[in-house]
């Protein structure tokens, strides 16, 4: 068994459970598709996977989370609950790993990693973007693309990317993300969804889903992040703030 199978069974049987989906990659496979200012600087090689949250993630990992850990006073609720089982990936008996999460920026405010491009180039969901439309009617309006899972359509979230940086896998084979939407009119109406009402969650809807977020977990993410914390205190969930 090579070493990159090995490992991503146990990052499976670290995270699946918890609802957490992992998908290997070659850093060359990214690097490629992407401007100079963007790479990651690893050899092309390097084994890296990248990490999605599916709706199971709410109830099988964030809600047993917060009945046994205290948050931080500073931090997302969920980012400290992706942190801690991404803590249990860095005990494995394995060389250097760097985690780069969702959320980090370079200090000029440029992400550290595009996710979407890694979620694509893994083959773990398909990056819908514009020039995937020949003839598109959006004229000179900026149009933003999205990843759609074959499994969970808009339903998931990319949270962050693993790089092994001393493990080389050369022999990887990349496995190209499953094109759910063929149709020039599907990729349009996806684009108009996401970019025009994102917030009214239509556009994760795209394709019929395995599972989707259930009305608690949703609530939780229209909730401004703000207030969240206070919801979860409504909710039962945390221990209200002491009044000062």
């Amino acid at each position: 068994m090579t070493a990159h199978v090995e490992l991503q069974q146990q990052l499976q049987e670290t995270l699946l459970p918890f609802g957490f989906e992992v998908y290997p990659f070659q850093i060359g496979w990214y690097n490629a598709v992407l401007e100079p200012a963007f790479h990651l600087s690893y050899p092309k090689d390097t084994l890296a996977f990248v990490v999605l949250s599916i709706p199971s993630m709410f109830e099988k990992a964030f809600k047993p989370f917060l009945r046994h850990h205290k948050l931080q006073d500073l931090m997302d609720p969920i980012d400290q609950c992706v942190a801690y089982h991404m803590s249990l990936v860095k005990e494995f008996p394995s060389d250097k790993l760097d985690v780069i999460y969702d959320y980090q920026l370079h200090p000029n405010r440029r992400p550290k990693v595009l996710m979407q491009t890694a979620a694509h180039v893994s083959g773990a969901a398909y990056y819908y973007q514009r020039k995937d439309i020949p003839l598109d009617p959006w004229g000179s309006k900026k149009m933003f693309g999205v990843c759609i899972h074959p499994q969970f359509g808009g339903w998931f979230a990319i949270r962050a990317v693993l790089v092994f940086a001393e493990i080389q896998a050369p022999d990887l084979e990349q496995t190209l993300p499953l094109d759910c939407l063929p149709s020039q009119n599907d990729r349009i109406q996806l684009l108009e969804h996401f970019n025009f009402n994102w917030r009214d969650g239509k556009y994760r809807d795209v394709l019929p889903p395995k599972e989707k977020y259930s009305e608690e977990q949703t609530l939780y993410f229209a909730t401004p992040p703000a207030e969240r914390r206070k919801l979860l205190e409504l909710q039962g969930e945390l221990h209200p703030s002491p009044l000062c």
